[in-house]
């Protein structure tokens, strides 16, 4: 075990919790097993090993968090997105290849999602010019993981939304069985509608999108209070 890593699977595993691991391993639907650690005592943990524990090494990095990866406890991959994220300044555009192979190992919606927020959306605001190459061959992929990915890393960007990327990438996909692609479709137009509500309205009115998708794009405008 990388001697970075000890400390905190020590501390995880004598905080671990039977009774909340089974609870979470149903949650995931036995797809993980867990220690059973709740989020705010797991953040106070990493939050104070990365703080008295720094990286100077992208090289390093990305071996603990590929050893973080690979070890059982689904604890130990939130870990690793925590540690990556925490350094930014070490990131370079070959980064991606660490970021792409997280989303597409041991993958399920909790990762995915998180890495989209923490990881992908700070990585193309740094390397605007990763965007087009990266997140076109996600969309075309076969890997519903990576299209979802394509359809959230813009999920923060607010005013500074590519609506026409975002089009381009929701429409290539709409037709899609998956269920979280049809659910990360409806999730980025209802974040961007807190941007701009009206561009929603009237993609969801001139496109043909699933129920869910339709559903989960317009709920936070169907949710806003009448005056």
């Amino acid at each position: 075990m990388h001697p970075y890593i000890k400390p905190v699977y020590d501390q995880f595993s004598k905080q671990a919790n039977k009774e909340n691991a089974a609870g979470m391993k149903a949650y995931m639907l036995h797809q993980f097993i867990f220690f059973g650690i709740k989020t705010p005592l797991r953040d106070s943990i990493v939050k104070a090993h990365i703080k008295t524990h720094p990286l100077n090494d992208m090289a390093a990095i990305e071996k603990i968090v590929k050893e973080l990866w690979a070890m059982p406890n689904r604890e130990l991959s939130y870990f690793a997105i925590d540690v990556f994220a925490a350094n930014k300044k070490l990131w370079t555009p070959a980064s991606i290849a660490l970021i792409e192979y997280c989303i597409t190992n041991k993958s399920w919606w909790e990762t995915v999602d998180t890495i989209a927020n923490e990881w992908l959306g700070p990585y193309f605001k740094i390397f605007p010019d990763q965007i087009l190459h990266v997140t076109k061959k996600w969309n075309q992929s076969e890997n519903i993981w990576l299209q979802r990915s394509s359809l959230l890393f813009q999920k923060s960007y607010k005013k500074e939304t590519d609506t026409a990327l975002l089009s381009k990438y929701i429409l290539h996909l709409k037709d899609s069985k998956e269920f979280f692609i049809r659910k990360a479709i409806g999730w980025a137009l209802r974040e961007y509608s807190k941007t701009n509500s009206e561009w929603v309205i009237q993609f969801v009115a001139t496109n043909s999108l699933s129920p869910l998708s339709k559903k989960e794009a317009l709920k936070r405008i169907h949710a806003k209070p009448v005056n």
